[in-house]
């Protein structure tokens, strides 16, 4: 398939990995420093080929999507004319239909993934929905070729790089870590238990480790790097697609986040730890909220708003006569959400193919005032697919009327890491911890109810629980940017329909029926390796 990606600076290597030994990953062009790892130049090109093998893997499939709305159930499939849902509910082949035609798409039937057990097995095996390709996320051995770079890269400048300065090597040190501990944490939140190592030559096969110890190590291993990455980026066109220090920091917002989630005996001081960043990357200064109306610069990528994103553009390496010249055409979240004039031509993008509920919606906004009603949505609580749009993906439009093979999604980066979500982590965490840090937890609520033009906490009928109010927050502020359904694990809000429409019970739960199912190739040569129990089987 051809891609017009652009991750960075894009350098993606042709290695071959050849290593028949334990997780099968080790690229042998890498495997000593005689013609690698011996100029700056070398440092970049690996250092950005990780980033490159990322962006490829999160493009694969729709990651926001299936870590998000789509699992939690609030997306729903909208009926226009012949389209609509059979009695079953699964109907339909994988091809991008005209929306005026009979049968159904993959863009409609997707939300029905979102049911737990049979029906995601379904989603994930071969036949309908294989475009958006959700086997791909039961595959792990492309984040261990990442962590394996990485650990690669340290044990390198460990060793000494007579080419780089002193700062430099801590630079790259500091940056390899984030990307390792970054890997370990998707890896944490998609299976639970993983494989967790560093050394530069790890052959020998290892056991599952639990998750709680893994998110442990990665913090001990980003915290007292962090400082060695730069405060900021001199150069604009690295904000937020190299990580800089406020990468790191949410980061570790996040993983503490986590593990207060399942480390209840522990979870003060992962809370306290959470504050303390918190207020750390406030007081920095180098990231700011922007205006609403200024929105489309934060999609865009790049913005003073992004900490951390996997960077993608149109505007290089494309083929406009190919409508699969992305890597995944349906990887960005708000491609079933949007039609003309966010997609051409018009008489193939007449309607959109998926809508959220309205008893959704009206949760999220129970005010009219909310700036975010009108920038990100076009009749937000309408579910008729020719009004409703999900335009918060599709400010960046890219328009050519005259092709009618293009098919190609608005110009938008992938955010993974901003600085609202920074913010209201660390509202959480103050709220959790209760007395005098519940000031603390108001004030970070309404630095982005503030941004939104909506009123400030405590001012509306709704404003009961402070808790309540930060969670109904993020699963607003962060709609479609993949945290809403690990926002329901961490929280075990996902155990309460009330907070989501297709809740587990605490008997799935606890079995870990959260995860996601775990390829059967992760056994290969790994004797200690096992599945996650949950899916296998007919137990569910």
């Amino acid at each position: 398939m051809k891609r017009y990606i652009i991750c960075l600076f894009i350098i993606v290597s042709a290695s071959q990995y050849g290593c028949k030994k334990f997780l099968d990953i080790t690229p042998i062009d890498k495997l000593t420093g005689n013609n690698f790892y011996k100029t700056r130049e070398d440092m970049e090109a690996n250092i950005t080929d990780m980033y490159g093998e990322l962006f490829d893997k999160y493009t694969r499939t729709s990651f926001a999507g299936a870590t998000g709305e789509f699992r939690s159930g609030e997306v729903i499939p909208a009926a226009q004319g012949g389209l609509g849902r059979s009695a079953s509910g699964l109907i339909g082949g994988h091809t991008r239909q005209a929306p005026n035609s009979q049968g159904s798409t993959e863009q409609q039937n997707v939300p029905r993934t979102s049911v737990n057990d049979r029906l995601l097995l379904v989603a994930i095996g071969p036949g309908d929905f294989s475009g958006y390709n959700f086997r791909d996320l039961t595959r792990w051995d492309e984040y261990y070729r990442v962590i394996q770079s990485a650990n690669l890269l340290i044990s390198k400048v460990e060793d000494g790089i007579p080419a780089l300065t002193a700062e430099e090597s801590k630079r790259y040190i500091a940056e390899a870590k984030f990307i390792r501990c970054f890997t370990y944490f998707n890896l944490v939140r998609l299976y639970g238990d993983v494989v967790y190592y560093t050394a530069a030559f790890q052959k020998d096969p290892l056991p599952r480790e639990n998750m709680v110890s893994v998110i442990n190590k990665c913090i001990a291993d980003l915290k007292d790097f962090r400082n060695d990455l730069p405060l900021s980026f001199t150069d604009p066109s690295m904000r937020g697609v190299r990580a800089a220090r406020g990468a790191a920091i949410g980061l570790l917002m996040n993983m503490n986040m986590w593990n207060a989630g399942f480390d209840s005996p522990n979870k003060t001081a992962y809370y306290q730890e959470t504050v303390a960043l918190g207020k750390e990357i406030v007081a920095s200064n180098v990231y700011r909220l922007l205006p609403l109306t200024e929105w489309a610069k934060v999609v865009k990528g790049r913005s003073e708003e992004s900490l951390f994103e996997l960077f993608r553009t149109l505007n290089y390496n494309q083929d406009l006569n190919d409508p699969y010249a992305q890597a995944n055409a349906y990887s960005p979240f708000g491609d079933a959400f949007i039609h003309f004039p966010y997609k051409q031509p018009e008489y193939t993008h007449r309607y959109s193919y998926s809508v959220f509920s309205t008893e959704y919606m009206k949760k999220l906004y129970p005010d009219a005032s909310d700036l975010r009603l009108s920038v990100w949505f076009v009749a937000p609580f309408d579910q008729n697919p020719s009004t409703f749009q999900l335009r918060k993906f599709a400010l960046n439009t890219f328009a050519d009327a005259n092709n009618p093979n293009l098919d190609l999604n608005p110009d938008n980066t992938y955010l993974i890491m901003r600085y609202s979500d920074a913010i209201l982590l660390c509202a959480e965490a103050a709220a959790n911890l209760g007395g005098e840090n519940e000031a603390i937890a108001i004030e970070y609520l309404n630095k982005i109810r503030g941004r939104a033009g909506a009123p400030v906490f405590g001012a509306g009928s709704d404003d009961n629980n402070l808790k309540d109010a930060i969670f109904i927050e993020r699963s607003k502020e962060l709609m479609g940017e993949g945290s809403r359904y690990f926002d329901l694990v961490r929280t075990r809000r996902v155990l309460n329909r009330e907070w989501t429409d297709n809740p587990l019970t605490a008997d799935k739960f606890n079995r870990g029926g959260w995860t996601w199912p775990i390829d059967d190739s992760a056994l290969t040569n790994n004797p200690m390796m096992s599945l996650n129990s949950y899916w296998i089987g007919s137990g569910l």
